[in-house]
């Protein structure tokens, strides 16, 4: 992947620094300030900037780099936090729906992980099993003692009988 575009079907940077020149566009369209005024507007807050800067940001080809000093200026300017200024600009999302999709596709792969997890344990157990067959008894009992939940014992030890868990 070159730059920040997706070539091919890949998937773009969640974070990234196109995304940040992206946002400085917009954010700056937005307020309706020219490119001199978001310029002395980072100037104020603390990094040294002129209007071509701005532009070359925002237009240049190659765009010009940002650097951190500049990223946190832009984002204490546009009164965004780092996250959100580093974040796609995509229409109709605004912070917290930005966060609950993280939120969800973060807790996403937590469940796939976790199901993967699942299934080789019971995988490993069914082995087990299969190696020791006068152990089952004791292994259902045991799940069900740990679950302490008779019906997810038995959704439990029915994968496990079945060999796994998908």
């Amino acid at each position: 992947m070159t730059g920040d575009k997706p070539e091919g079907g890949e998937v773009p940077l969640l974070y990234s620094e196109g995304n940040v020149a992206a946002r400085v566009a917009l954010e700056r369209e937005v307020r309706g300030w020219s490119t001199t005024e978001l310029a002395e507007r980072v100037t104020r807050a603390g990094v040294k900037m002129n209007q071509t800067a701005v532009w070359r940001i925002e237009n240049g080809t190659p765009r010009r780099r940002i650097n951190l000093d500049e990223a946190l200026a832009f984002a204490r300017v546009f009164e965004l936090p780092l996250e959100e200024l580093m974040s796609p600009p995509l229409e109709g999302l605004d912070i917290d729906s930005r966060r609950l999709v993280q939120e969800a596709v973060e807790a996403f792969y937590e469940a796939r992980d976790a199901r993967d997890r699942l299934h080789h344990a019971v995988v490993a157990i069914a082995d087990h099993i299969k190696a020791h067959p006068d152990s089952s008894r004791a292994i259902h009992e045991q799940c069900l003692r740990l679950m302490g939940d008779e019906q997810d014992a038995r959704a439990l030890t029915s994968d496990i009988e079945d060999g796994g868990h998908y």
